[in-house]
């Protein structure tokens, strides 16, 4: 046993020096990471040009696993896709808070970066994930590919998205009177809101079915319906509601978006409404 044992710890020594040995023999001599720069494309610069430097904002359409959800099915936008989809946000959204809110607007209160995806995200209970707000830094838009220009409806459903995104962030930045905004509709707010319909969720006081999710929901949903919206658009929507009550409280919410804009960031709301209106009108007619 005991001569077991000895050579044992002689191999077990031998292989040591022979892994050491291997080992020193494997070592690079140069460095084997690749410090080249990426050769930037058109579209890279134009992004430069109208996101990154006026609003030190990164807009990423290369496919990155680690900002989309890997268990779903989503997929990058088609190139082609990409810059119209972004003028479209630059127009109707950063131009629009830019003019009315001063040129340092946005760039004090953005996203850092904004993903494109090009497919629906969808989920288990039948709805559609069209965009996602993460910590004020981030903002995901779904469905780039499906985006028509031409089309008012599809562009006033796509920047719905983000306008609704930055709400959330402005509130994050600044907090709206939650309790107050609780006590108008109190109990209307349900978990199974995609259940509900619009039609029905505006006879209880909710400009959408997902205003009812909750009330910070109800708060991005209001204001971001009324930036989509023409004057006349959003007339219809509270001529076309029968509950009197229901027609006040919503315009109840409007009160306090405006009044938050105005006290929060000292800015016209309406005015903002009207220019988002004009540049939308000017997205669709180029």
């Amino acid at each position: 046993m005991k001569i077991v044992n000895k050579y044992k710890k002689i191999a077990v020594f031998v292989g040591v020096l022979t892994l050491a040995s291997c080992a020193h023999e494997d070592q690079p001599t140069d460095s084997q990471l690749d410090y080249n720069q990426p050769v930037k494309t058109d579209l890279d610069n134009w992004i430069d040009s109208n996101y990154l430097v006026p609003y030190n904002i990164n807009a990423q359409y290369k496919w990155n696993q680690n900002t989309v959800d890997n268990t779903r099915y989503l997929f990058p936008p088609t190139i082609t896709k990409v810059q119209p989809a972004l003028e479209v946000v630059k127009q109707i959204w950063l131009n629009s808070y830019a003019v009315i809110g001063g040129a340092d607007f946005v760039k004090k209160i953005a996203p850092r970066e904004i993903v494109l995806v090009g497919g629906v995200n969808s989920n288990s209970n039948g709805t559609r994930t069209l965009g996602i707000a993460e910590g004020g830094q981030r903002i995901t838009l779904f469905e780039v590919d499906n985006l028509n220009v031409k089309n008012r409806a599809i562009v006033a459903e796509f920047i719905h998205t983000i306008q609704h995104e930055y709400i959330h962030i402005l509130n994050q930045t600044k907090p709206f009177d939650e309790q107050a905004w609780g006590k108008i509709t109190p109990s209307g707010y349900t978990a199974t809101w995609h259940l509900e319909t619009t039609a029905a969720s505006r006879e209880l006081g909710f400009i959408t079915n997902y205003a009812r999710s909750n009330v910070v929901e109800d708060f991005a949903e209001t204001a971001s319906v009324i930036l989509i919206s023409t004057k006349a658009e959003y007339a219809a929507i509270l001529a076309g509601i029968t509950s009197a009550k229901a027609r006040e409280d919503i315009k109840r919410k409007e009160a306090i978006v405006v009044q938050y804009f105005k006290d929060t960031f000292n800015m016209d709301f309406y005015a903002l409404r009207d220019e988002a209106e004009k540049n939308t009108t000017a997205v669709i007619g180029n």
